[in-house]
């Protein structure tokens, strides 16, 4: 019963509430028939292509009464965020720590869940196989990580010093808590602060983002230069080299 002048924009609210951490699948349907009630002369054919035949309604005369337009709508719940995971390293050294993840509310319906197979996880844009989690039947969750960075420069800044690797999975099926055990690597060589945003995803639905921030410290002092005086007023040098990391 929406009036809709040409060239009109109509804008059409939609909510969404979650209730469990599993995949939502909505349609939102839109009619539109002419205001005086008269139908379209374009008729459906067997000729016509199967979206024409699909997104409109056909009046008993052949011409066409009504069209649809179909949304289809993907809800995905979000676990609120996190509390940060620190890793700190001094500069020009390498910090691996082991980091636990909490996912909580995972479903373990397996009848939510796709075909098992391998389970593939993103780490930083490359895929490897990674081991299954069960529930003892045979339903599989599988998990998709990605590093995901505030910014261009501090992804610039960060990608090349930073490693994450998923290396366990553990399940505990009376809690519904997925724990994913990662081992991260920081090597700075320079100090610094940035952060990035572990970002786990459950093929069976459920996003989980967890904070990481990464310090690096001062180096330790390379050397101490010694400088003798040869007298008042007369200048005394002393020479060394220095070694640049990079081209």
């Amino acid at each position: 019963g929406i009036r809709l002048a040409p060239k009109e924009k109509l804008e059409i609210p939609v909510l969404f509430m979650p209730a469990e951490m599993k995949i939502y699948k909505a349609v939102v349907i839109i009619r539109v028939m002419r205001e005086n009630g008269e139908n379209w002369p374009y008729e459906v054919t067997a000729e016509s292509n199967a979206d024409s035949k699909r997104n409109v309604i056909v009046a008993e005369n052949g011409e066409t009464q009504g069209i649809l337009w179909v949304y289809p709508i993907n809800g995905t719940p979000e676990a609120p965020q996190q509390k940060s995971v620190v890793i700190r390293c001094q500069a020009r050294q390498r910090q691996e720590q082991r980091v636990e993840l909490l996912l909580i509310g995972v479903m373990p319906d397996g009848t939510a869940l796709p075909d098992a197979g391998n389970s593939a996880m993103v780490n930083t844009e490359e895929s490897s196989n990674t081991p299954e989690v069960t529930d003892g039947s045979s339903a599989t969750l599988e998990f998709l990580y990605e590093l995901q960075y505030q910014s261009d420069e501090i992804r610039s800044q960060l990608e090349s010093l930073v490693g994450i690797e998923l290396v366990e999975k553990e399940w505990d099926t009376e809690s519904r808590i997925v724990t994913l055990i990662f081992n991260v690597v920081f090597a700075p060589s320079k100090p610094m602060r940035n952060e990035a945003t572990v970002v786990i995803q459950c093929t069976a639905g459920g996003l989980w983002k967890f904070p990481l921030v990464f310090i690096a410290t001062e180096p330790e002092v390379d050397d101490v230069i010694n400088i003798e005086a040869v007298g008042l007023n007369k200048e005394s040098i002393v020479g060394f080299k220095l070694t640049s990391q990079t081209r």
